[in-house]
């Protein structure tokens, strides 16, 4: 057989596709994502069943899932998840919008970062219930305070790597850009922008996360209704079977709202990248 009629066959025989790593198969991730919860749900229930933990102090988990029926027939249940949803996404989506545009006048100019980093900086070091008297004072116990405040949870972490990202653009390609007349909101979009979308994804998730961990707090500020306030309450009346029901609801509700966001990031990142 000669080189060419050689090389003739290996370019028409099909190209072999390399095997996926087990652990990349988003089968197999899916199903693992489910071991360490179903584990630590059977030792729940071993710890419970077997008296090692009396049940006052760690009730069992269909004690839990009977707390949520209980609230659910009630009516109450739906209405305290809607309600902390609506405030999470609220304040959320403020919150988010303001660490944009600060974050771009931070990143972009020399001037916006002197004059606004140093305070910014300050103030992501107050802990979250800190704000929580002055709010009141401010605004009072209504939704407003309670929405400032997972606003300002939700702020820091889009700020923080979206104005970190920005000051880390390639200058190259900014200059790049610039050769090629581009000023302004155009070089902005068009070099920038792209350069910054996986900082942009990265601070919503985190900021989401973050919404939900202020949420707590923030329906201390006087609620009546929500998961937060369902915390409370329950640790006053000793109802400790609806906190553990309040907080897998939150934990439940968290990671729902992160997929939500993996989807919008990957539809994000085909898009620009």
């Amino acid at each position: 057989m000669s080189n060419a009629q050689a090389v003739g066959q290996l370019e028409a025989a099909p190209a072999v596709k390399p095997r996926e790593p087990l652990w990349s198969r988003a089968s197999v991730r899916v199903a693992a994502g489910f071991v360490v919860p179903l584990a630590l749900l059977a030792v729940w229930q071993w710890v419970t069943a077997s008296g090692l933990v009396p049940d006052y102090r760690l009730p069992g988990p269909w004690a839990v899932v009977e707390a949520g029926v209980e609230l659910a027939e009630k009516g109450e249940l739906w209405l305290h998840v809607a309600i902390s949803v609506q405030r999470v996404f609220i304040g959320f989506a403020i919150g988010a919008l303001i660490a944009l545009v600060a974050a771009a006048v931070v990143g972009l100019s020399r001037a916006g970062s002197a004059l606004l980093a140093p305070i910014l900086v300050a103030i992501r070091a107050v802990p979250s219930l800190a704000w929580v008297p002055l709010l009141i004072l401010w605004l009072g116990i209504g939704e407003q305070s309670k929405i400032t405040l997972i606003a300002i949870g939700a702020f820091f972490p889009v700020f923080t790597t979206v104005a970190d990202a920005l000051q880390q653009v390639n200058p190259q390609l900014v200059e790049v850009g610039r050769t090629f007349g581009l000023r302004g909101w155009s070089l902005f979009r068009t070099v920038q922008l792209p350069a910054v979308v996986p900082a942009v994804v990265s601070g919503l998730r985190l900021a989401l996360a973050q919404a939900w961990l202020f949420l707590v707090a923030a329906e201390l500020l006087g609620a009546s209704m929500g998961l937060g306030w369902m915390l409370d309450d329950s640790q006053q009346t000793g109802r400790v079977d609806r906190i553990l029901l309040a907080i897998v609801l939150l934990a439940l509700l968290g990671t729902l709202t992160n997929a939500i966001l993996v989807f919008f990031e990957k539809a994000v990142l085909k898009r620009w990248l």
